[in-house]
């Protein structure tokens, strides 16, 4: 993620154009389930029934951004501790995160 905020932007670029600082994600949440969150910086979209979810010790985790259709918000996560959670019905969470690039070819490369 920290080498991610150090990029060449190119002004006036909608998210998901090369070039672009943003990209526009998804991810669905299944009713009554939690998904974690992958590690990063997101900017999160207002949905109804989704809440987001963190823990100080990676077993009891407390509602730190309620369930809203009007009220998003900004998220970092370390890919552990933070979860999306689906309180009834199934719903897409929208957010925008920083575009990560192109991969570069390379020698040593795997």
């Amino acid at each position: 993620m920290a080498l991610a905020l150090n990029k060449i932007i190119v002004s006036g670029l909608a998210a998901n154009s090369d070039g672009a600082y943003f990209d526009a994600g998804s991810q669905t949440v299944a009713a009554g389930t939690d998904v974690v969150i992958p590690a990063g910086l997101y900017i999160m979209f207002p949905v109804n029934n989704l809440s987001v979810k963190a823990s100080l010790d990676g077993s009891s985790f407390s509602t730190i951004m309620a369930a809203s259709s009007v009220t998003g918000g900004v998220v970092i996560s370390d890919g552990v501790n933070v979860k999306w959670s689906s309180a009834s019905g199934t719903v897409t969470a929208q957010y925008l995160t920083i575009n990560g690039g192109q991969s570069a070819t390379g020698t040593y490369n795997t």
